[in-house]
């Protein structure tokens, strides 16, 4: 749509993934996660960093993003696909703030504070996609791992 005046404002690809993603011998495989759209302000000036997945398989055993920090807030959201039970998340997250564990079973949006520590992140089951989102006023996506 960027023939238009406005258009480059309306994204249907995500960004272009540059080389291979990094890896860590305790990672899950690829085939976690669908890609849905990617954003930042390298891709589209003036652009905050947004990632949207979908989580297609859980690995209980395999840390999906190790505790870290940013610079800026952060939004992080779960959500179920079934729309007769949007509450339920048809999984199971583990996801960490600060020292404090949790268990994500509902959908849900988690505020994570500039500065905060989260995650380590483990989804140990899917069983049924799960919309997987994350935002923040950042440039990048920018952690700071800890």
């Amino acid at each position: 749509m960027a023939e238009t005046k406005y258009g480059k404002y309306i994204l249907t690809e995500p960004k272009p993934y540059r080389g291979a993603p990094p890896t860590r011998a305790d990672a899950p495989p690829n085939d976690m996660t669908v890609n849905i759209m990617y954003l930042d302000d390298e891709y589209l000036k003036g652009a905050f960093y947004t990632e949207c997945d979908w989580l297609v398989k859980g690995y209980p055993k395999n840390v999906w993003v190790q505790a870290h920090t940013h610079d800026f807030d952060e939004i992080i959201a779960f959500l179920g696909s079934n729309p007769n039970d949007p509450k339920n998340l048809y999984g199971e997250i583990e996801m960490w703030l600060e020292d404090e564990k949790f268990i994500i079973t509902k959908s849900c949006l988690i505020f994570v504070p500039k500065g905060m520590k989260h995650c380590p992140l483990t989804i140990k089951r899917v069983d049924r996609p799960i919309f997987h989102l994350t935002s923040g006023p950042g440039k990048a996506w920018g952690a700071h791992y800890v």
